[in-house]
């Protein structure tokens, strides 16, 4: 797997973000069974430059605590069946990997809602890179069923990697 984080953000956090990020990235690819070795690109920013960011992109005036922006388009969420047909769409020539798409973080958030939902941020933060991992791999939260079905796969994901809200 090829990832990358790029911090435009002086807040940091008290973990090493990268490592957690690819611990989670790494299980939902496990856990929606990718067939494929993958590339994802994160950004950490804060309130103000999401907001500009959520504005732009999704026409919403106002922060959000993460966007998810998917380079695959599935024909139902993690259906991998005919992606090889369109390879220069969605494969890197170099590494022959999978782009997934890109993450971007509002670290800002992440303290705010570690706060509101009391649990660590560590939980907060891999709880935003699984939710955003769904997003790139097809399912989306805009009706209820498919809400409850990233809720539970998230939840998953994460007691998989042992990060629960006592974490």
């Amino acid at each position: 797997m090829t990832f990358c984080v790029e911090s435009e953000t002086k807040r940091t956090l008290p973990f090493d973000v990268e490592e957690i990020a690819v611990k989670v990235i790494e299980e939902a690819l496990a856990f929606e069974k990718c067939p494929y070795e993958a590339e994802v690109a994160l950004l950490l920013t804060d309130s103000k430059k999401i907001h500009a960011m959520n504005k732009d992109f999704r026409g919403i005036d106002r922060p959000t605590d993460v966007l998810s922006f998917p380079n695959v388009d599935y024909e139902s969420p993690s259906d991998f069946s005919g992606i090889e047909e369109l390879a220069e769409d969605y494969f890197n020539p170099e590494s022959g990997e999978l782009c997934l798409g890109d993450i971007v973080i509002n670290v800002d958030r992440v303290y705010e809602q570690a706060l509101e939902y009391g649990h660590s941020l560590l939980r907060e933060y891999a709880f935003l890179i699984a939710h955003s991992m769904l997003h790139l791999l097809g399912y989306d939260h805009m009706e209820r069923g498919e809400a409850a079905v990233m809720e539970e796969k998230q939840e998953e994901i994460l007691k998989r990697l042992g990060i629960t809200r006592e974490t």
